[in-house]
């Protein structure tokens, strides 16, 4: 075994472990991975991994994702692995995207807030969308996260003008009437 194999051996390891104990904290919101599942994401972090030329110990940011996103309105039973395994993707592709200048927290807090605030649990738009305009932001030398910790922050690159909470409710009101 060489020691590229011994790395991801343990790192895998690692990690299922990391992810087999978050799986006992995610159970109390109807949310759980079987052996299987929890194997499969594992291997689509690796590929991931590999995908954009990273490398990483343990669980890495999985379990960081696990426990940022498991108590989300937006995310169901029938969804946690594919969820997970598409959030574990656009992590990475976005950190080289904003070139490692955000930390994973902070990327794991806005990614969190943008899927629950502004796209409805939307995958696609998280990533083509807000991450994408995030993304050009930091690469262009934007750093107000660093205040934030990565909260708060898209409505300043947003393009879309959007409906207040009592925008919204006044409308609802006159179709109602």
């Amino acid at each position: 075994m060489d020691e590229k194999d011994w790395l991801k051996l343990v790192g895998d390891k690692n990690g299922w472990m990391e992810v087999r104990e978050a799986n006992e904290y995610t159970e109390k919101f109807g949310l759980s991975l079987t052996e299987e599942g929890a194997q499969e994401l594992m291997e689509r972090r690796n590929r991931a991994l590999k995908a954009e030329g990273r490398v990483e110990f343990g669980g890495g940011i999985l379990t960081k994702i696990i426990y940022a996103f498991c108590d989300s309105d937006y995310v169901h039973a029938d969804e946690w692995g594919e969820i997970l395994g598409r959030l574990t993707e656009i992590f990475y592709l976005y950190k080289n995207e904003m070139n490692d200048e955000i930390t994973d927290d902070e990327l794991i807090a806005f990614m969190r807030e943008q899927y629950d605030e502004v796209c409805g649990g939307d995958l696609d738009e998280l990533e083509g969308t807000c991450l994408n305009l995030f993304a050009q932001a930091v690469r262009a030398g934007y750093r107000g996260y660093e205040k934030s910790g990565g909260y708060n922050e898209y409505g300043q690159f947003d393009l879309r003008a959007r409906w207040s909470h009592e925008e919204f409710i006044a409308a609802l009101n006159e179709l109602c009437q």
